[in-house]
């Protein structure tokens, strides 16, 4: 069965952000809802967070202001497509992985669900076919 784009990662909606946990070298972000699935997106590339509309990339100051601020957010939306990436919206700004160039053999993962269902994207897999 073909991998369906923004299928699992579009789960998340209705979602609330309750946990941003930062890791050596990656971050991880943690999600309760509606029902018995408890979703967790681990970063292995930083992802760059939009917040009011300002675009705050990891090497800024400020980056983790941000990714903390958005939690207690529901989700609003998602994206997942070559050119973006992944990309996930909340009511006050976006969690978006896209990097520039491959830095590394996993770019996130997302599991968590009740059903076991989850995702891992690799740079020239899925919505990363551009790297």
């Amino acid at each position: 069965m073909a991998y369906e784009l923004n299928s699992l990662l579009g789960r998340l909606v209705g979602f609330r952000l309750y946990s941003v946990e930062f890791v050596t070298d990656y971050v991880q972000l943690r999600f309760d809802g509606p029902t018995d699935d408890m979703p967790l997106l681990t970063c292995d590339v930083l992802p760059t967070v939009t917040l009011s509309g300002k675009a705050i990339s990891p090497a800024e100051s400020g980056w983790a202001d941000a990714l903390r601020a958005l939690i207690s957010q529901n989700v609003t939306t998602t994206h997942e497509k070559t050119g973006i990436g992944v990309k996930v919206d909340f009511g006050t700004g976006s969690v978006q992985l896209h990097p520039a160039a491959c830095e590394g053999p996993e770019i996130a993962m997302l599991n968590g669900f009740a059903d076991r269902s989850w995702m891992v994207w690799r740079p020239g897999e899925e919505a990363f076919e551009d790297l």
